[in-house]
């Protein structure tokens, strides 16, 4: 890969990121109209993945992402207008509070991904795991070790790169070549 390509590449990860992110966001809207196996879920299969959701959803993940985009709004807005403080903060309440009570049609989509992706006999399996006393703790350490994994991911990530450079320039240096 080139020098430009490669410079380029990463200078578009972000944007590529948010693409893919888009991407996957916008099939869950599509997944109603996927097939017509998709459709022809049986109740009860719906019924335990979504069960398996919500014994899952012990970091609030629907929350913490709606008042998430509450920051992100009043972080663009009040640099812009810092005199509207008082009514932007009532006014990113006020849309808070109109979406605390749709977190049931992101679950319920989230329900359909479990559906598809496993039979209702793996999904009993599952969900009768996370009911016990080791899977609801499975499920309420999770957000902790996601954090933790992620801060450990992010120390390897960047010896990996000083590694990787220095290995490379190794290599270049066995061959001859300057770098």
């Amino acid at each position: 890969m080139g020098t430009k390509l490669m410079t380029s590449t990463f200078k578009r990860a972000p944007m590529l990121v948010a693409a893919l992110l888009s991407l996957v966001l916008s099939s869950f809207v599509a997944l109603p109209a996927m097939s017509q196996e998709a459709s022809e879920i049986a109740p009860e299969h719906l019924a335990l993945a979504r069960k398996y959701i919500d014994l899952t959803d012990t970091g609030g993940l629907y929350e913490a992402t709606i008042v998430q985009a509450g920051i992100n709004t009043y972080k663009q807005l009040l640099p812009q207008n810092p005199e509207i403080a008082e009514p932007l903060n009532a006014a990113i309440e006020t849309v808070i509070a109109a979406y605390k009570g749709r977190k049931g049609e992101l679950f319920d989509q989230f329900a359909r991904v479990y559906a598809l992706s496993f039979t209702q006999d793996e999904l009993q399996q599952i969900v009768d795991f996370y009911s016990t006393p080791t899977g609801i703790k499975l499920a309420k350490s999770n957000a902790a070790m996601s954090g933790t994994i992620n801060r450990i991911m992010d120390v390897f990530a960047g010896n990996l790169n000083t590694e990787f450079f220095t290995a490379v320039r190794a290599e270049l240096k066995a061959k001859g070549i300057d770098s």
